[in-house]
């Protein structure tokens, strides 16, 4: 019993060193002599032998790289910016990946990206950089990249341009400039507001006017004479005392 538990005790270490825990979002490379292995192993326990046979762990999570560099611009200007690109190691091509790239293949990543950001920001003003053309120039930056690296077993998912900053005297420029458009856009809000109110006043006039035309063309003698046959009788009707003045065509009343 002693000598099986010694022998036990004894193995330990060997058994230990030679298994391999993938944890998830990783794969694993067995390494044998040199020679890599066509297959990947995922999640779990691979067995080995350590005397000749090393283990290669990858992530194949979406991973980040997040860069600070200078950008040129179509009309020759620097623009510093801050960039993350999301990227991802297909798990099927990681053979690949090793076998061509090595494992510090996120710098094979980030000298892709400065050669596509720069072809393609070049073809851009500093201004557009800044604006609603974001968006389209990080994903011609992103399509430029994948030519390049997709080919290589690593998908780009995103490139972001989270902070541009702009020359001083450029990025005066552009907040004057749209400050302006602001201000031209608030007086023609105005204005608009004014030639709305001005519509509705002409309307108003128009029909009070229509009114009064209306209701004097209505106005014949012959109605004039009913209504005061109509005020009389309501007269009437009263036990208040009241002095009537009349010239037998409209009444006058003071009570």
């Amino acid at each position: 019993m002693k000598t099986s538990k010694i022998i036990y005790l004894l193995l330990l270490p060997l058994i230990v060193s030679s298994c391999a825990i993938i944890r998830p979002g990783e794969v694993g490379l067995k390494q044998k002599l040199g020679k890599l292995s066509e297959g990947v192993y995922k999640q779990g326990t691979i067995l080995y032998n350590p005397i000749i046979t090393k283990v290669i762990r990858t992530n194949v999570q979406i991973n980040n790289i997040e860069l600070s560099l200078s950008l040129p611009s179509k009309e020759g200007l620097s623009i510093v910016a801050q960039i993350s690109i999301l990227y991802r190691v297909n798990e099927n091509s990681v053979p690949k990946v090793i076998r061509n790239l090595g494992q510090g293949y996120e710098t094979i990543i980030s000298n892709v990206f400065r050669s596509a950001s720069a072809d393609i920001c070049s073809k851009y003003f500093a201004k557009d950089m800044h604006s609603g053309m974001r968006a389209e120039i990080e994903s011609e930056i992103k399509g430029k990249m994948s030519e390049t690296l997709e080919q290589q077993g690593i998908n780009v998912n995103s490139v972001l341009m989270k902070s541009i900053q702009l020359p001083a005297g450029l990025a005066s420029s552009i907040e004057q400039k749209l400050q302006a458009e602001q201000n031209a856009m608030r007086m023609e809000f105005i204005l608009q507001q004014e030639k709305l109110e001005a519509e509705r006043k002409i309307i108003e006039a128009t029909g009070t006017k229509d009114a009064q035309k209306i209701l004097s063309e209505g106005l014949t003698d012959n109605i004039i004479k009913i209504r005061s046959i109509e005020a009389f009788l309501e007269l009437s009707k009263t036990n208040n005392s009241k002095i009537i003045i009349t010239n037998g065509k409209v009444p006058f009343l003071i009570e």
